[in-house]
């Protein structure tokens, strides 16, 4: 933080307190169907930022086509929305909406040409995700599936 610019503002944002199981560094395990012979192995982390005024993801994966990235989540309290900023280590740069209940994480984007989504079940200290992608408006595939472990 700049000096105290802002300072009343860094506080936790009531909107965000379904995130707080998040909180931590977690394990992660898992596949994806274009690389069937490799299990993924990664860690991911969620931490509060501004003293809790927004969420940061930071990823990676030990597989060499998996960028490692870095998002951040905030609410939007007029629209009763969330939203996830995206940025990786290719450039990438993607917002994607997001919704959340005490059970479950969704993030996704709706893109002609590449669409994601992304589902996690919240079970105490273990995470199981799967994702889909569509590409130019086509069916949806799966795409990446990993299981975390608190550590």
């Amino acid at each position: 933080m700049a000096g105290n610019i802002g300072a009343k503002a860094c506080k936790p944002n009531p909107a965000l307190k379904l995130f707080e199981p998040l909180i931590g560094e977690w394990q992660a395990t898992g596949i994806h169907p274009y690389f069937p012979d490799s299990e993924l192995h990664g860690r991911v982390s969620f931490e509060w930022i501004e003293d809790g005024a927004f969420l940061m993801m930071r990823s990676e994966l030990d597989h060499p086509k998996f960028p490692d990235g870095i998002a951040i989540f905030g609410s939007d309290d007029v629209a009763q929305a969330y939203y996830m900023l995206y940025f990786d280590e290719r450039g990438v740069s993607r917002k994607h909406d997001v919704s959340i209940t005490e059970a479950q994480l969704k993030w996704w984007r709706d893109d002609p040409d590449f669409s994601q989504r992304f589902t996690i079940d919240i079970a105490g200290d273990r995470l199981v995700s799967s994702g889909e992608m569509s590409r130019d408006g086509g069916e949806w595939e799966k795409d990446l599936s990993l299981t975390y472990k608190k550590l």
